[in-house]
């Protein structure tokens, strides 16, 4: 390339690329032989994620301030669960979301989104069902399952009980730089992030992660208990988070009010506060079927079936090159 000249060529490699490609060819032959229909949804929405963890990308399509504003989406999650709530039956999608603020070796803000639902399944077997998924692209591995409490009681942490002021002293304790102003959530994603996930999924594993504290259900169903737990589960694959799945709530006046809830935390940390999605909401009222649902990141899971280190080297134009 000449000095000073653009980089204009892609950041994968062209064989990366048409192996990338086959990988593709096996998830769409993985859900026909099972039967699911493939859908689409709208890549825009005029309502967003309400959770404060989620960055939503808003776009202009007009010149007139009075007109709703869309954003781009961070799953298809709303729109499917519409089409569960019309009679669809098992449905699945590949697209591109867009979630601002993350990237680095392991993210890029736009990237490809498995997701798929499965009515009248429990989530148990759903994760059965991704890890059969993860077997066909990326080769056999054996399932460990642990509690969310599990993992972070070697640092004497218990993630149900502990104020957030304990957790924040012992994340400190272990090495971690805290921020001043995080959430008891946040605290347990930052000692998550700096002590946990990187140790999971090694050695032919698939780590998954369940019974989550029942602040961080998001659209997860409750189990009764003591204590009560959301019925959520994240998967892990080489240090990274591959999948992130929910016995599905179908409550709409419990969604609702996390929704509210999820607006306020919002305003209190300053960030910006969208609209509900009062379609999805009415689409929960009129009877969403019993389901489970998951979403996993293509580009990760193609990386650990590539030996690929880097996000950008399994996409052709990554944002810091589109």
């Amino acid at each position: 390339m000449v000095p000073g000249a653009v980089d204009w060529r892609p950041t994968a490699t062209l064989d990366t690329l048409r192996r990338r490609a086959e990988l593709l060819r096996c998830v769409r032959q993985f859900f026909e032989q099972r039967g699911l229909l493939e859908v689409e949804t709208p890549l825009l929405s005029t309502a967003a994620a309400t959770d404060p963890a989620l960055l939503s990308a808003k776009v202009c399509l007009h010149g007139d301030p009075r007109q709703p504003s869309h954003y781009l989406h961070t799953s298809p999650e709303f729109p499917m669960k519409r089409l569960l709530a019309a009679g669809s039956g098992p449905i699945w999608q590949i697209c591109r979301v867009v979630r601002g603020g993350e990237q680095g070796p392991r993210h890029n803000p736009e990237f490809t989104m498995l997701e798929w639902y499965r009515p009248g399944w429990g989530y148990r077997s759903l994760i059965d069902e991704v890890v059969e998924l993860i077997t066909v692209v990326a080769g056999a591995r054996q399932l460990r399952m642990h509690t969310y409490a599990e993992v972070f009681a070697p640092f004497g942490i218990d993630p149900h009980n502990d104020p957030g002021d304990q957790i924040a002293s012992t994340g400190r304790a272990l090495g971690i730089d805290v921020p001043a102003g995080l959430s008891r959530d946040g605290l347990l994603d930052l000692v998550h992030s700096h002590r946990i996930a990187s140790t999971l999924g090694k050695d032919g594993c698939v780590d998954v992660i369940h019974a989550f504290p029942v602040s961080m259900a998001a659209l997860a169903r409750i189990e009764p208990g003591s204590p009560p737990t959301a019925q959520r589960f994240e998967c892990f694959l080489e240090g990274m988070e591959i999948a992130n799945g929910f016995q599905e709530l179908t409550d709409a006046g419990e969604q609702r009010q996390r929704f509210a809830e999820d607006l306020l935390r919002r305003g209190s940390e300053g960030l910006h506060q969208p609209p509900m999605d009062e379609r999805f909401l009415g689409a929960l009222a009129s009877g969403l079927p019993d389901c489970a649902g998951v979403a996993l990141g293509l580009d990760r899971l193609f990386m650990v079936a590539l030996g690929i280190k880097r996000i950008e080297d399994v996409l052709a134009f990554p944002s810091q090159h589109s």
